[in-house]
């Protein structure tokens, strides 16, 4: 089956801008479809920390129209909704004079102008959409040709949507080049970055790319931070030494514990990518132990019984640590994890030799170290 096509997700952010206007922002919105007067609009962003939604101001539709009015600092990516209807509709609040309009039924497919990120955000949105569209086209057209057991069309299909994957991919970083002052060029990479999908230095020269302003903005420091930790973890650099809790309470440190070859093993008993590659590192390190290769587990999981359950099922018999606190563990954020599993292989000196080995990867290239 052909899988659904997955766009950079739009993340909610506060953002700061490249330009500031004092005479504050005015959101002159009009909703076609019938609404009661009187029906609620809620102007609403994220918490910084939690990422879920707060609300911000509400006003309400009268004759099909509504309006909010404030000021603000710094462009900041909101959301519209409408008292029981579906969906959001996306907007940069900004000082100017913003015009929304959208079909009740259709809040996603809002129109947004009036101001130059809005304008800039509509660009990448209206791609972005043109390919989504396609995609679905592709899975209607795939499930059809299953059901009609054309082999024939079905891998045409395929060779389509591989086509259109990079189609997507190739958009959003031009629209990053592009675009360096736009706000969602810097979203777009701070996903990129959360997702690497691209080379720690392709990632960097975009960064460089973008205005100084767009860089100073909540989600630019945040992608300077990941992007230092990462350099820190690339191979050739030393691993940062840490220090966690094992499973009987005691402290252990990685330097403590430094074989010939050490694998640093970011997993937790959640993880089922993760469950299935304990076999293999159960028999690399079987093989190998004797030989200087050492291992340490460092679980992000949450409950205590879950982690020592799953090393004991696993039969996972080398050192363990853990702060049990999911992907805010001290030892994944130095590490720049924040997808699991994950793996560091490093050498006597503490040297990272390489990354992210699994199955027949990895005993090989411990077996080309140790032998």
């Amino acid at each position: 089956m052909l899988r659904k096509l997955s766009l950079v997700v739009i993340v909610v952010s506060v953002m700061a801008s490249c330009t500031s206007n004092t005479d504050g922002f005015v959101i002159d919105g009009t909703i076609d479809g019938e609404l009661e007067n009187g029906t609620k609009v809620f102007l609403k962003t994220t918490d910084s920390l939690s990422r879920s939604l707060i609300e911000v101001d509400t006003t309400t539709i009268e004759n099909g129209t509504f309006k909010f009015v404030g000021a603000s600092d710094e462009p900041i990516m909101h959301y519209l909704m409408i008292d029981n209807v579906q969906g959001n509709a996306p907007v940069i609040v900004e000082n100017g004079t913003i015009s929304f309009r959208a079909q009740k039924d259709s809040l996603a497919f809002s129109k947004v102008k009036g101001t130059a990120q809005n304008e800039m955000f509509m660009d990448y949105l209206d791609e972005s959409r043109t390919i989504s569209s396609m995609s679905r086209s592709m899975n209607e057209e795939f499930s059809n040709a299953r059901m009609q057991r054309d082999s024939a069309v079905m891998n045409s299909l395929r060779e389509e949507f591989m086509e259109l994957q990079e189609r997507a991919k190739t958009f959003e970083l031009d629209f990053v080049k592009k675009n360096p002052s736009a706000l969602i060029s810097v979203l777009i990479l701070d996903k990129v970055v959360s997702t690497k999908a691209l080379p720690t230095n392709e990632i960097q020269e975009l960064f460089d790319a973008l205005t100084p302003e767009i860089k100073a903005t909540i989600p630019g420091k945040r992608i300077k931070e990941q992007l230092d930790k990462l350099k820190t973890t690339e191979v050739g650099a030393v691993a940062p030494d840490f220090s966690a809790p094992t499973p009987s309470g005691e402290v252990l440190a990685l330097n403590e514990i430094k074989g010939k070859v050490t694998l640093i093993d970011f997993w937790a008993a959640w993880c089922r990518p993760c469950r299935a590659e304990n076999p293999n590192i159960v028999s690399v390190y079987e093989k190998y132990k004797d030989k200087g290769l050492q291992i340490v587990g460092v679980s992000l999981d949450r409950k205590a019984e879950d982690w020592t359950k799953a090393i004991q099922d696993d039969n996972l018999t080398w050192n363990h640590v853990s702060h049990l606190q999911y992907f805010q563990d001290p030892i994944a954020q130095m590490y720049g994890v924040n997808a699991i599993p994950a793996a560091f292989l490093i050498d006597e000196n503490g040297v990272i030799i390489a990354k992210n080995l699994r199955g027949n990867a990895l005993e090989q290239k411990v077996a080309e170290l140790l032998n």
